[in-house]
């Protein structure tokens, strides 16, 4: 009867142990998550001055250097905003790329942006190199 007790008890502590654990975790990882709105969810919250990201294309002709950066549209489909991005855009930034930007509304209705992230696929394959020929002796 002693020993069925003992199993009792600690299978109730581990199963309480699990259950902490797993709060635990997911408090911890949910705190590490940061989301990003559509340009039309962006657009809808206007009135919001805060800083978050904002997730679409960059519309084709839109880009227009600046002395400070570039400015351009941003569209989801459905919605679309003007950026104006202080600093140079990444390598990888074009017409048609489908990219992060971070920031906040500005009181004129345009989005400032200080951090354009490039969205891109998996299937990364670097540039072919050209090596030079081993010099003959």
């Amino acid at each position: 009867m002693r020993n069925r007790r003992r199993r009792t008890y600690l299978a109730v502590g581990m199963c309480a142990g699990a259950v902490i654990a797993i709060i635990v975790l997911v408090v911890v990882l949910s705190q590490n998550i940061e989301y990003f709105r559509t340009v039309s969810e962006a657009v809808a919250n206007r009135h919001d001055t805060s800083q978050f990201r904002m997730a679409g294309a960059v519309v084709n002709g839109s880009v227009v250097a600046t002395a400070d950066g570039v400015d351009f549209r941003i569209t989801d489909g459905k919605a679309t905003a003007q950026v104006d991005q202080h600093g140079n855009p990444p390598q990888l930034f074009k017409n048609g790329a489908p990219v992060v930007c971070v920031g906040h509304w500005s009181p004129n209705g345009t989005f400032d942006s200080d951090q354009i992230l490039i969205k891109h696929g998996n299937d990364y394959t670097p540039p072919v190199v050209k090596q030079p020929a081993a010099p003959s002796q």
